[in-house]
């Protein structure tokens, strides 16, 4: 069975309903453009009442004990292995994910509901001394409240899940907004999940809906203290203004410019495999993925060269084909507009060494070499399956190109000396870099966020505690105080 068709409502306060909007969101197939539902969006006053809904059950969760609370989530984990092969047929339904894809992404999410089993038992108190002679402190660790998450469409599973179990398991209520290109798999799957798991009704709610119908309402609603957004840069910093002026805190994994790094030592066939997966994977619509390979201009030759051939052997089509390297992007206005970028790119003098074409939202891969020091596609983000391809002379010219960006979420440095590739590691502003791999890479109690534009705060482990409690401090004077009046 699919759940695409059966979960096509909101879940708020327990109940699967219809939106009251006067408009729908479809669903659609990205590779078929075949209509797979329709669903009425949800307005401001049902914003309302999950935000509500997920408050009044939250007292009842956080006074439940940790070891009950860890329960859920290993049940969870039993009903999402056990569905495994009805979840990645809508995988690749609803966002065109490959075998591959769908594979990485049930991995990361089952990852992270045992991590959220841990976090359950995690929001850890601490005694601290005083300087007041018979004064005892005590820091609680405490749930925020009801946390908001917004997730993107092309790891909806997963990077809802990396915020939704976390911040449960900790003892909070959660309002999910999933992307609405992707409103069952980011969205109502989850909720369907737990609700199976046996989550308390009213603690999960996921609306489905669009800015366009609720503006501003899920960030500035009074009730949840935290907002975790997933998604672009420039939609990050207005979630991150408008969150601010409410005094609501925020963890923004935004959006990334990654380069991998070939030094002149490096093992140069390992090196062309690493970055073909860190640029190509669920066709390169992944924050992490490689948009630049920057290569020893002493190897760069050999490496392009080998480069560019594996690149062209990879199979663009259905991703239900398991043969299939490279589906399609989510929509074909996102293929239109990169294809748009490439052809900017070329006629400012970039070369083309491998120009596929683009069929609706099909994409076959691009490799650009030859850009302008000043081509703006060096520092944008690059959604889809285009990677540049960039010379350099020497670690310091790499160091000062990789920089060259206002992104700072990931990276990779290849070399035969992990020492020098650490060294040069440590010289990246970005959040995250790996010597020997690639640029893709999460792992649940390894804290995960970016530099500059690429995000504010962490997530995973004891991030994720500090990002979705907040500490009391209760002190206890077991003597009498002196008052100077």
């Amino acid at each position: 069975m699919s759940y695409l068709s059966e979960l096509a409502l909101q879940f708020i306060d327990g109940e699967w309903r219809e939106g009251s909007g006067s408009w729908d969101i479809v669903d659609v197939d990205p590779f078929t453009g075949e209509k797979i539902a329709a669903i009425t969006v949800a307005t401001v006053e049902e914003v309302d009442q999950a935000y509500r809904a997920a408050a009044l059950a939250q007292k009842e969760w956080a006074a439940t004990n940790p070891y009950a609370r860890r329960l859920v989530f290993e049940r969870a984990l039993r009903i999402l292995e056990d569905r495994e092969q009805e979840i990645t047929r809508d995988i690749m339904a609803e966002l065109g994910g490959t075998a591959v894809k769908a594979w990485f992404e049930l991995s990361l999410t089952k990852d992270m509901l045992r991590e959220a089993m841990q976090l359950s038992l995690r929001a850890e108190g601490r005694l601290l001394p005083s300087p007041v002679d018979g004064k005892e402190n005590r820091l609680y660790r405490l749930p925020v409240g009801v946390v908001g998450v917004i997730s993107p469409f092309n790891f909806p599973l997963f990077l809802s899940m990396k915020a939704v179990a976390p911040a449960l398991a900790l003892g909070n209520g959660v309002v999910l907004k999933p992307h609405q290109e992707t409103p069952v798999v980011g969205g109502t799957l989850i909720a369907k999940i737990f609700e199976e798991a046996g989550l308390p009704a009213g603690l999960l709610n996921v609306v489905i809906t669009d800015i366009a119908e609720i503006g501003d309402a899920f960030i500035e609603h009074p009730i949840p203290k935290v907002i975790s957004f997933t998604g672009s840069d420039k939609v990050g910093r207005h979630v991150a203004t408008v969150a601010a002026s409410h005094f609501k805190r925020t963890v923004l994994e935004l959006g990334g410019n990654s380069a991998l790094i070939v030094l002149d030592d490096a093992d140069v066939d390992y090196a062309v495999d690493a970055a073909v997966f860190s640029r190509f994977v669920h066709q390169g619509q992944v924050c992490m993925a490689a948009n630049r390979v920057l290569v020893d201009r002493t190897v760069a030759e050999e490496f392009t060269r080998k480069f560019v051939a594996k690149v062209a052997t990879l199979k663009v089509g259905d991703p239900r084909d398991p043969a299939t390297h490279i589906g399609p992007l989510i929509n074909p206005v996102q293929a239109d507009a990169l294809t748009a970028q490439v052809d900017q790119a070329v006629a400012a003098g970039a070369t083309a060494l491998l120009r596929g074409i683009t069929t609706g939202s099909l994409m076959e891969p691009v490799v650009l070499g030859d850009l302008p020091a000043d081509a703006p596609i060096l520092r944008r983000e690059l959604f889809g399956p285009v990677v540049l391809v960039v010379p350099f002379d020497g670690e310091d010219e790499a160091v000062r190109i990789a920089n060259d960006t206002p992104f700072g979420l990931s990276g990779a440095v290849h070399t035969a000396d992990v020492e020098r590739g650490v060294r040069v590691a440590q010289r990246i502003e970005t959040g995250m870099i790996h010597v020997n791999d690639g640029t893709i890479a999460d792992e649940p109690v390894v804290p995960f966020g970016g530099e500059k534009s690429s995000g504010v705060g962490r997530l995973n482990g004891e991030s994720t505690v500090d990002a979705f409690t907040t500490v009391k401090w209760i002190s206890i004077q077991h003597g009498r105080s002196r008052f100077p009046f």
